[in-house]
């Protein structure tokens, strides 16, 4: 009788340290997750929101990169980190929408079941970028530059099954050219390659890619949105030369599956408030990405449709991992 009351007093106890737990978080610093290199375009957008977020939560929450395998380290890391809010992931398109269709069984993580959405954060679009001794200064003249000769021009990704890759891969498949694919771990070092013409094309997020093509280390031919950007409206859409082209980017915060749901409230308020920070807001601009959030039940919605709309892509495509 003793020993059973001493084990429910136990249970009870145990039950009761993560809602203490929740309660008082965050007593530590908060490691967030990148799954790719320092430098490219998911880091310095996690940089800025690490800074925005330590402020609100008052505690420093400290950028973690993990790079490797189209995100696939980093973020299997994160999808078996302890939930109890220290270790966050800044998911992305590729990371949690991409990478399903194209590793399949392969995966090592469910994007679904092994994370709590916490909430969306931003969205931007690639832009197509050359390197300037490429003579071609809208895309029919890459086009036509490419059908002239075919593979001599190579283009860098951040890794197979990335969104620079598949854009690409949709680019060549829309107009039916040959381009050399050379990956890295991330889109930092592919951009450095592009600068010094060991590649020549790119598809890169406007993150990275603008500052670089402003400094003239590179020429912006298009941008890959559906419409002309209200930022850049001297600037073309790849759509305007092959209609229906379109290539976003997103990402968003996530949690290992488990999380206590005061802790993911908690990171909800503090992700809007920093997404209404005006200061935010005007860096973001910088970067040609917009605050987009979308709170948890919408978020994972949202991720769904995204999974649905990349299977479909993959699959037309003919594009494999292989």
């Amino acid at each position: 009788m003793i020993r059973r009351r001493t084990l429910a007093a136990l249970a009870a106890a145990t039950a009761m340290v993560p809602a203490a737990r929740a309660e008082d978080w965050p007593t530590r610093p908060i490691r967030l997750i990148v799954a790719f290199a320092p430098g490219g375009a998911t880091d310095v957008l996690a940089r800025l929101t690490a800074e925005h977020l330590s402020r609100e939560l008052g505690q420093s929450v400290v950028v973690d990169n993990r790079a490797g395998a189209a995100g696939i380290i980093g973020t299997e890391l994160a999808a078996h980190s302890a939930p109890d809010g220290d270790t966050l992931l800044l998911g992305t398109i590729s990371t949690h929408a991409m990478n399903v269709p194209l590793y399949g069984a392969k995966l090592s993580y469910d994007p679904v079941k092994d994370f709590a959405p916490v909430a969306r954060l931003a969205n931007g679009y690639n832009v197509l970028v050359v390197h300037p001794s490429v003579p071609a200064h809208n895309v029919a003249e890459l086009i036509a530059l490419a059908k002239a000769k075919p593979g001599s021009l190579a283009y860098g990704s951040g890794g197979n099954g990335t969104s620079s890759h598949l854009a690409a891969e949709m680019f060549k498949s829309m107009a039916g050219v040959d381009l050399l694919h050379v990956p890295f771990r991330s889109t930092a070092p592919a951009a450095t390659a592009l600068m010094s013409n060991e590649v020549q094309v790119m598809f890169d997020t406007s993150v990275s890619s603008l500052p670089m093509a402003r400094a003239g280390q590179l020429r912006l031919l298009a941008v890959a949105s559906p419409a002309r950007l209200p930022d850049m409206p001297d600037v073309p859409t790849v759509a305007e030369t092959l209609p229906g082209f379109e290539m976003g980017t997103w990402n968003g915060l996530y949690a290992p599956v488990g999380t206590p749901a005061p802790i993911l409230a908690r990171l909800d308020a503090a992700v809007q408030a920093v997404l209404r920070n005006p200061d935010l807001i005007a860096r973001y601009a910088t970067l040609g990405t917009v605050p987009f959030y979308a709170g948890p039940e919408e978020f994972n919605r949202f991720l769904v449709a995204e999974i649905d709309r990349w299977t479909e892509v993959v699959r037309s495509a003919g594009i494999t991992m292989d």
